[in-house]
């Protein structure tokens, strides 16, 4: 049974946590896309119908919350994780309700964000999870 599929979609403003997350997430044998916001994401018309989404949940143009809504409406299935610099109750419940397996504070340094990624890569070594097709 494979241990992973697809690639994991980052999503975050900030250049350097892409390119640590990118190096990291590498280090570990998984394949890596980078976008510098949620618009960037949004334009991409080649998603993959496997892997997962790791979504900052502060950027600029919206937040990880409306993009994943965004998605969601465009019939995108793909995991997602939510990245965050400060976890409060509030987010936890608001992103939990938005259909996010997991939120991960930044730092990270408990390998709770690289267990999450392994989790929802792993949903879809059974059935496909991705994107739906509309009859």
């Amino acid at each position: 049974m494979p241990k992973r599929t697809g690639p994991v979609l980052v999503v975050d403003d900030d250049e350097a946590v892409r390119d640590s997350l990118k190096f990291a997430l590498e280090l570990e044998g998984l394949q890596v896309r980078l976008y510098a916001g949620a618009a960037q994401l949004l334009r991409d018309v080649a998603l993959p119908t496997d892997g997962c989404l790791l979504v900052d949940y502060r950027m600029p143009d919206m937040d990880g919350l409306e993009l994943v809504a965004r998605l969601r409406a465009r019939d995108v299935a793909l995991p997602a994780i939510l990245i965050t610099g400060r976890l409060s109750g509030d987010l936890g419940r608001l992103a939990a309700d938005a259909g996010f397996r997991r939120v991960v504070e930044k730092p990270f340094e408990d390998g709770s964000l690289l267990e999450g990624i392994h989790e929802a890569l792993a949903l879809q070594t059974g059935g496909r999870i991705g994107l739906r097709k509309t009859p």
